[in-house]
Order: structure tokens, then sequence, then C-alpha cells
């Protein structure tokens, strides 16, 4: 892995730095990715964190990347912030046109915490690779390897430092990062957006299988229905993956809902085209047709913000998920 020249505004390159590979070449595929990092500085940064959202801050390890919930009272999702740690200080990976208002949102309880809180975005450029963390090494400090999903089979490299500046791959090839969103929908990572930020539950998006809540740990926000859900079994509606061989993905954008060949009705979480045509989303959706009743009766099925029938998605077939679902 190696870092190119970079063009710095003038009519000249600044310094080019190499880093070592474990190998001749990381030959991987990469994408730049469109995220936000919200930064926690502070030596209480842990703490107040901890005492905020989902997951078990306290425990969390030098190159790790944790999943966690940032949840309102009534326990539904604002946000699904991904937490690595550097010292005292804790960062959070998400969507960028959530982080001014996750900010605000932590902002409100920090009350005597030492922490400060900032929008870091424009300091950090993030890459997913193809490839293990264990394949990619490197000397800079600035460069975070991270694992990306559970498999361990892709990499997250954040890189901090000025916005104009490339971290690249020797032998691999760029791709858009609708390809590095296709990865994460087959992997069955849940995403929060502004459309559905609010809307559903933590283990409806499949929060708990991925690690991000930690049942014994303390109060956080919407803790106590969200426990609620876990110890009653009362989650009827779960996160699922579908496919649509004549859809795009501009007809199931996130927050969009519809209907299922067999009844269920569906709420979009993610969404992306496939290459070959049609496209793929994970949706939120009762986990049989059997128990379309029983999710509706608790108030879990969405409706159309208008009122109206939803549409139906006559050719939704379901497609399995890397883990199984309670």
């Amino acid at each position: 892995m190696r870092i190119l020249p970079e063009f710095d505004g003038s009519d000249h390159f600044v310094r080019a730095e190499t880093l070592p590979t474990p190998m001749s070449s990381v030959t991987a595929e990469w994408s730049a990715l469109p995220l936000g990092v919200l930064a926690v500085r502070g030596s209480d940064a842990r703490r107040f964190l901890h005492g905020q959202l989902s997951a078990d801050v306290l425990k969390l390890a030098p190159g790790e990347l944790r999943w966690s919930g940032c949840h309102n009272p009534q326990g539904r999702a604002l946000a699904l912030p991904r937490l690595w740690c550097d010292g005292d200080d804790v960062h959070a990976l998400l969507p960028r046109d959530l982080v001014a208002d996750i900010t605000q949102q932590l902002r409100r309880y920090v009350l005597r915490a030492r922490v400060a809180l900032s929008d870091e975005t424009d300091r950090w450029q993030v890459q997913g690779v193809l490839a293990p963390p264990a394949s990619i090494t490197r000397l800079d400090a600035d460069v975070a390897v991270l694992p990306a999903n559970p498999a361990g089979t892709r990499t997250l490299l954040l890189r901090r430092g000025s916005a104009h500046r490339t971290l690249a791959l020797e032998s691999a090839a760029e791709r858009p990062a609708e390809w590095w969103r296709r990865l994460d929908i087959a992997d069955g990572l849940p995403q929060v957006y502004p459309a559905t930020s609010g809307h559903f539950v933590a283990q409806m998006l499949n929060l708990d299988l991925v690690d991000g809540i930690a049942f014994d740990k303390g109060c956080y926000i919407g803790q106590e229905v969200i426990a609620r859900a876990h110890y009653r079994g009362r989650v009827k509606r779960r996160m699922q993956r579908f496919r649509s061989r004549t859809a795009r993905a501009a007809d199931w954008p996130p927050g969009a809902t519809g209907v299922l060949p067999d009844g269920r009705r569906f709420e979009v979480v993610d969404s992306v085209d496939l290459d070959e045509g049609g496209c793929e989303w994970l949706a939120v959706a009762a986990t049989a047709a059997a128990s379309v009743a029983e999710a509706d009766a608790v108030g879990e099925a969405p409706d159309a913000a208008d009122g109206s029938r939803q549409r139906p998605c006559d050719d939704a077939v379901p497609l399995p998920l890397p883990y199984p679902l309670p």
C-alpha cells in the first residue's frame, strides 16, 4: 500500500510517502466512501458515550470498529455510529447528513462531562478495501486500519489529513461508492439515513446481531424500550434482504414502504442498483407471513406517510443474510 503524490493546489506535488505491505502489492478493489466523522475528545469521552449509546464503549479496544446506536427515549435509532478509539478520544463514523444532528443531540447531555464534540469530516478521508485488515500493514500513524464487517473480509482505511490528500493501493482498482454499498447490503449491515432516522427500534435493524447493543451495561437513552423488547421477545419485525429484477434503487430509497408478494409490508433501510439490472435492498418486515397480523397488532408495521395504499413489489424475492435471525 502506498500514499501517492498529491496535488496541493499549486503547480507542484507534495511529498509522497511509502507504506509497506506483507506482500509485493495488495491486490484488492477499493472505494472512497462519503462518510462523516464525529470526534468526541476529552478525558470523559468514553464514559460520556457509554451513557448515551447502546454499545459498551468502555470496552472499545484499539484497532476495533464497534457498532452502536444513538436512540431517542422511545428506543428508536437516530443514527448507528461506528466507533473507534484514539487514546482517550473516540471517533464515530456515520452518514455525513447526520453528523450535525447527532452532534447536537449528544451535546444536550454533556453537562459537566469533560468532553468536546466536533464535526471532523473534512479532516478525514474514508476508504473501503476488499481485503482483510491483516493483509494491510502501515507505518503512518495517521492511517487507521479497521475491520469493516464481522467476517473480517473487508477493511476500512481512515486517513487523518486534509481532504485533497489521496490514499491509494498499488495494483488495485478503484470502484464507485455504490459498489461498497452492495457489499454492506450483502453482509446485512444496517444503516440509518435522514429519511429513516427515528423510524426503527434497535432490534428491527438487527443491531443486536452485529454486536451493537450491550444488554449487560447500565442505562443509556432508549435502554428501557430496547431491553424490554429483548427480554420479552416482542420484536416481530426484522431487517431482511430482498432483490428485484425489474425495480431500481430509485424506486425503493431508504424510508420507502411497500408490500411483498406474500402480503408482508416493508420499509426500506438501504438499497442499491445491481450491475446486471434490478436492485437489492435491506428492509424491515415481519419475519414470516404468519406473523403479519401479530406485528400489526403491536403497531410495528409501517404505513404510507400519506395514508394511501402501499405499492406492491411483485417480483421481490428474499435473499439470505450471513447471520440467522432469532
